[in-house]
């Protein structure tokens, strides 16, 4: 071996020269003598058959020595970036939503202000006290206590029978159709099964007796549901909550157009989310692809299946959004331990990785400085000891530095 250009070689340098030296290459000594060197798989890059050394090492092995000329410091070598799964974001649907019947819409129903009601049936009662004090049946003193002149007796004939039945009827009639119109409510009114219109008005209304009426609530209401059973796209169980906002937005199509909307809004909400977690995996532990961890994408494929198959009943929903993502009972235990491995086999990548690219940058600098020379099996020596010393001073407390 030529002389070192550098007349104070490192101790390193020295111990690699005096291996390979010996009369017994095959078993050689450590150059760099540690006692805290922890066992680690680096025989993986020192392999003799060259497709295994590049399959396996980043680092030139044996017989492939890289000539960089002096000054010329290479950059340094990288591990290739994992590629990405060929799965995407959720897919959207492609299922038509049901239909709505076009006869079912929403109008204005027939209501009048309740004041003007009042005034009604406050003046046909009034009719009706002047019918009987003009027959003369009215008790003398009620005449005499609001200053009328009592008269005779003289019956009810038959006008003024049908008098007061009309009175009585249009009493009947303003005050029998009174009602309160509250915030957040209204009324789908029907008509021997025909449906008439709906109120949403406030305060004292006036609505037809002859109509029947059905409330509805059309405030904005949440509905936060149990722990549903779903499957990822791995077929892994998992137990899902899931928060809908929601309203009804056309109160005919939610009271006569289906059964019960909020029954129908709870089977959607199972139905769309076996659709979206069905098509990515709960965790991708070895990968950068998308997951069911993604809250925002799942959210909005989640919004607008629910929103396309909810609109024909008359239901807006404006989101649907899970709150939790978790693992069935019988599989968390596996699979949280899986993940445990899958975070300790990154942070094991990452070190390695950096360890690699320090050794490659040692090694360039010492060749390319002229401090020493090195032929393939010195390269191959130097390089495993500094791999050895240099992970194991990460793995004893150099990730805290």
């Amino acid at each position: 071996m030529p002389a070192p250009t550098a007349a104070p070689v490192t101790a390193t340098a020295s111990a690699t020269a005096t291996a390979a030296t010996s009369p017994n290459p095959g078993r050689r000594h450590s150059v760099i003598a540690n006692e805290t060197t922890a066992s680690i798989p680096v025989h993986l890059l020192f392999r003799d058959d060259q497709a295994s050394a590049d399959g396996a090492a980043a680092l030139p092995g044996p017989g492939a020595v890289v000539h960089r000329p002096a000054g010329d410091r290479a950059p340094a070598t990288r591990r290739p970036p994992v590629p990405r799964s060929p799965q995407t974001r959720v897919r959207p649907s492609t299922r038509p939503a049901p239909v709505a019947d076009p006869r079912l819409s929403e109008r204005p129903g027939p209501a009048l202000s309740g004041y003007a009601a009042l005034l009604a049936g406050a003046a046909g009662t009034a009719g009706a006290l002047a019918v009987l004090w003009w027959r003369g049946v009215l008790p003398a003193g009620w005449q005499s206590a609001v200053g009328l002149t009592p008269r005779p007796d003289l019956g009810i004939g038959v006008g003024a029978w049908a008098a007061l039945a009309l009175l009585a009827t249009v009493v009947l009639l303003a005050l029998g159709g009174l009602g309160r119109g509250r915030v957040g409510y209204a009324w789908v009114l029907t008509l021997f099964g025909d449906y008439r219109g709906s109120v949403r008005r406030t305060g004292l209304v006036w609505v037809s007796p002859l109509l029947l009426r059905r409330r509805v609530d059309v405030r904005l209401r949440h509905w936060r549901s149990e722990p549903l059973p779903a499957v990822d796209a791995n077929g892994t169980a998992l137990r899902v909550v899931v928060l809908v906002v929601w309203r009804i937005k056309d109160t005919v199509r939610a009271v006569l157009g289906i059964e019960d909307h909020e029954a129908y809004l709870s089977a959607q909400v199972e139905a769309a989310m076996a659709r979206v977690l069905s098509q990515l995996p709960a965790d991708a532990f070895h990968e950068d692809a998308p997951t069911l961890r993604d809250a925002e994408a799942v959210g909005d494929a989640l919004t607008r299946m629910l929103k396309a198959d909810c609109e024909p009943v008359g239901v807006e929903v404006y989101s649907a959004q899970p709150t939790g993502i978790e693992y069935a009972p019988e599989v968390a235990a596996a699979m949280q331990r899986r993940r445990i491995a899958a975070i300790d086999s990154k942070h094991r990548d990452s070190v390695l990785t950096s360890v690699v690219d320090a050794v490659d940058d040692t090694v360039n600098r010492l060749t390319t400085r002229g401090i020493v020379e090195l032929d393939d099996y010195e390269r191959k020596a130097l390089v495993k000891d500094l791999t050895v010393a240099f992970y194991t001073g990460r793995s004893g407390g150099g990730d805290g530095a």
